[in-house]
């Protein structure tokens, strides 16, 4: 039996992560570390641990007099962070459909059907579930270095998947490839897996620099 103990710095940093990526906390304002902590029920000491490695992840960024604040949405920052993924990601998970086991496949079709039924209820936490979906795609390749800078890539991406989403139909259209790419990855077709996933991460990305760039220019 393993036992794996988690500090309380540790459990913060997924607490508040997962408030920065489902929009609880809002981008570029102040984080009142006083009233989190309270909030939560712990001291600024390991909360402020917490924050710093947020910080270190790409989330949130420090200034002078003004502590922490989410970094916001930026159009050069989605550029680097799919562009990093259309560079890893096609080949890994041709390699993890090749080496997927039928647990592996079938803790896939689980993500899958939770996207579905979030998307339909119109529930929260749609990202934190697509991002689980793609990382089970990729994690029976067995590469854990790559893995790990790709979980850090899809963390980063989530915000911007939130975005992607907010049009009509975009959340259906997601689904649809979602459903095409499981089939074809459970088939063990390499080749069509790392193009469907070049073309997934292409459109996603095609459709940010308009939102993205639309927005800019409102600002």
């Amino acid at each position: 039996m393993s036992i794996i103990v988690r500090n309380l710095a540790e459990q913060l940093v997924d607490v508040v992560r997962d408030r920065i990526l489902t929009g609880v906390v809002a981008p570029d304002r102040p984080i009142r570390q006083d009233a989190l902590a309270s909030e939560l029920g712990v001291s600024k000491i390991p909360l402020r641990e917490a924050l710093a490695r947020l910080e270190q992840e790409g989330l949130l960024v420090s200034q002078a007099n003004r502590g922490f604040t989410v970094r916001p949405l930026s159009a050069a920052e989605a550029e680097e962070v799919y562009a990093l993924r259309l560079k890893l990601e096609p080949e890994m998970i041709a390699l993890a459909a090749r080496t997927a086991t039928a647990v592996d496949q079938a803790r896939a079709c689980e993500f899958l059907d939770k996207i579905d039924t979030m998307t339909d209820s119109l529930g929260e936490g749609v990202g934190a579930f697509n991002r689980g979906f793609h990382l089970a795609l990729l994690r029976p390749a067995n590469q854990p270095v790559t893995f790990t800078i790709l979980e850090r890539l899809h963390v980063l991406s989530e915000r911007y998947v939130r975005k992607h989403l907010e049009p009509l139909g975009r959340d259906e259209r997601a689904n649809e490839e979602h459903r095409e790419m499981l089939e074809v990855w459970m088939a063990r077709d390499e080749r069509k897996i790392a193009a469907l996933t070049v073309v997934h991460i292409g459109k996603t990305l095609d459709d940010l620099r308009l939102q993205l760039k639309t927005d800019e220019k409102t600002y």
